[in-house]
């Protein structure tokens, strides 16, 4: 894909408010971020309680996502712009939901609120009303989700790009510092992973840097650019920002999510777990 056909900028989304058939989503890591002020004209996506199942530890099935849709008025002809805080943190997230169930129109608001609000664009806090759609999703596309067989598989074979903080490849962080130490049994990255933080890929205002410097970022992590690429993180949220760069950006066709992501692999049972800042580690 072109950077164009991925991203919007600012500019053109601020001219671009009212075009028919063009949505505005907003999904956020503080999912009461929209209520304090949104993009006019944009709905809300909350990750939390609309885009998990709410029984298993799996996000919504095709279905779920079917109906979700057409509650919040989305139509399968719309170009869907997707934004949010945290230098599209759960923007991106949202980006992967909609690739996997076959939503082509579908881009991303190049810095996300962090540019918007840095451009002194307006924010309001009304609620638009969207009549109810019939939404068809296609089945979820196995070329961009990996499981956890596959990554195990791919220790020392593929591209394993871990993208969450120093500290937590290392084993002395399970999660962001700012959020509760939980959820995975055990510290550390799987064995023969990169370390790239996801946020490497951002500019200070938010936005993507360009191809060029990503080409360089993960040439200097050591990517093998000839074999196919599974990323994670935690939960599957980061890596999906840096699943989109890699494939939708620089063009890597072979890119997967590992959305189980440490979560998943921090807790199983008798596999390979390496700590330390470097990518053997101690097993």
């Amino acid at each position: 894909m072109s950077r164009d056909s991925a991203l919007v900028t600012a500019e053109w989304a601020e001219k671009n408010l009212d075009t028919p058939g063009t949505v505005f989503v907003e999904v956020d890591e503080d999912t009461a971020a929209y209520d304090a002020g949104h993009i006019p004209g944009a709905i809300k996506l909350d990750w939390r309680t609309e885009l998990q199942d709410p029984v298993r530890r799996d996000f919504i099935d095709k279905g779920q996502f079917e109906e979700l849709l057409s509650r919040k008025g989305i139509s399968n002809d719309d170009t869907v712009i997707l934004y949010g805080g945290n230098n599209n943190w759960f923007a991106a997230y949202a980006y992967w939901y909609f690739k996997l169930y076959g939503h082509q129109a579908v881009k991303l608001l190049d810095g996300g609120r962090k540019k918007w609000e840095l451009d002194n664009r307006s924010l309001v806090t009304e609620v638009p009303q969207r009549a109810a759609t019939s939404y068809q999703a296609q089945e979820p596309d196995p070329a961009i989700r990996a499981f956890r067989d596959e990554v195990v598989s791919a220790i020392g074979v593929k591209n394993l790009v871990d993208v969450r903080s120093p500290d937590e490849y290392a084993g002395r962080l399970l999660a962001p510092a700012h959020l509760p130490q939980e959820q995975a049994q055990r510290g550390g990255h799987i064995p023969s992973a990169l370390s790239v933080p996801w946020s490497k890929a951002a500019n200070e205002d938010g936005t993507f840097k360009s191809d060029d410097e990503l080409r360089e970022l993960y040439a200097e992590a050591g990517l093998d650019g000839s074999k196919p690429i599974i990323a994670y993180c935690r939960i599957g949220e980061r890596s999906s920002h840096t699943w989109f760069a890699l494939h939708e950006l620089l063009g890597y066709a072979d890119v997967k999510n590992y959305d189980g992501s440490w979560t998943e692999y921090g807790s199983l049972v008798g596999v390979p777990v390496a700590v330390g800042d470097e990518p053997g580690g101690n097993a």
